[in-house]
């Protein structure tokens, strides 16, 4: 992660405990965590954070129709354990009308288990940025890989800009996207992390509906929102549905606009997003 503050820099600290404890407390994998609990127990009493952190899920869940879905992780267990060749997935625990929430407890059915990975850190930029601004901080941009997150306007006077990662070359940036003030950009792609089972490659954005990579025309989706919860959540399931449905799906809403990396290296933008490109030639998603 990369932090940087202007104006009352004390707050540093407190920024990435915040982003340490959240990272501590909802990761799938540390078996002191909330979700690793859950996960084993199917039952269990959890914090604040937690709590909000699945409602804004399971809200993204139904919004995205299951595109977004944070019960995904037995597939990701499946595919991370496949060796010679891919698993034939099991969807029967996967869905988020599997988890229930009564005041600070969390149910899950079946084989259900819980896994944020694509939503935590769009979740801890927003939660740094709402401390951050609480605390009078005059500008600050957030960097917690893929997710970025800026507060205020630049103390300089110019605009931030941010880069959005070319999927063939991800060292090197395809596009910039100029703008002023607060925004959060966040980016899903096939580029990112893989599996590699019996010498093949399998990008890991699962369809939580088919239990197999997302496949579509789309190398990577870069959300530009104001809320980096949403961002996070909405670049993992615009990606899942492909250009058709995404664009249909950003139709049907005015909070989000969105820039589509095609496999074939070509760009296509939303309006909105549109009008903040730079440095690249792309074609406009109309209402």
């Amino acid at each position: 992660m990369t932090v940087r503050i202007w104006g009352e820099t004390e707050r540093l600290n407190e920024v990435t405990q915040l982003i340490r404890t959240l990272d501590a407390t909802l990761s799938a994998e540390l078996e002191t965590s909330d979700i690793y609990a859950i996960n084993q127990n199917k039952n269990g009493i959890v914090s604040d954070l937690t709590i909000e952190l699945i409602n804004k899920a399971l809200y993204y869940s139904a919004e995205t129709d299951g595109a977004f879905d944070p019960t995904i992780y037995p597939l990701v267990c499946q595919w991370r354990s496949a060796a010679d060749t891919p698993p034939t997935p099991n969807l029967e625990p996967i869905g988020y009308q599997n988890i229930s929430i009564s005041g600070d407890e969390i149910t899950l059915k079946s084989e259900s288990a819980l896994d944020f990975g694509g939503i935590g850190k769009g979740f801890a930029a927003q939660k740094s940025v709402e401390l951050l601004k609480e605390s009078e901080v005059e500008a600050a941009i957030l960097s917690l890989g893929g997710n970025v997150q800026t507060l205020g306007a630049k103390p300089d006077g110019s605009k931030w800009a941010i880069g959005i990662a070319d999927p063939s070359a991800p060292n090197e940036h395809i596009a910039v996207v100029e703008f002023e003030g607060s925004m959060a950009l966040v980016t899903s792609g096939s580029y990112q992390r893989y599996y590699e089972i019996g010498g093949e490659k399998y990008h890991h954005i699962l369809n939580p509906k088919t239990g197999y990579p997302a496949e579509n025309e789309l190398a990577s989706v870069t959300i530009l929102t104001q809320n980096g919860t949403m961002a996070d959540a909405f670049s993992t399931a615009l990606f899942v549905m492909g250009l058709e449905k995404a664009s249909e799906f950003w139709r049907s809403r005015n909070d989000f606009d969105a820039v589509f990396i095609l496999k074939d290296g070509s760009i296509m933008a939303t309006d909105g997003a549109a009008l903040l490109l730079k440095e690249c030639e792309f074609t406009v998603i109309e209402r």
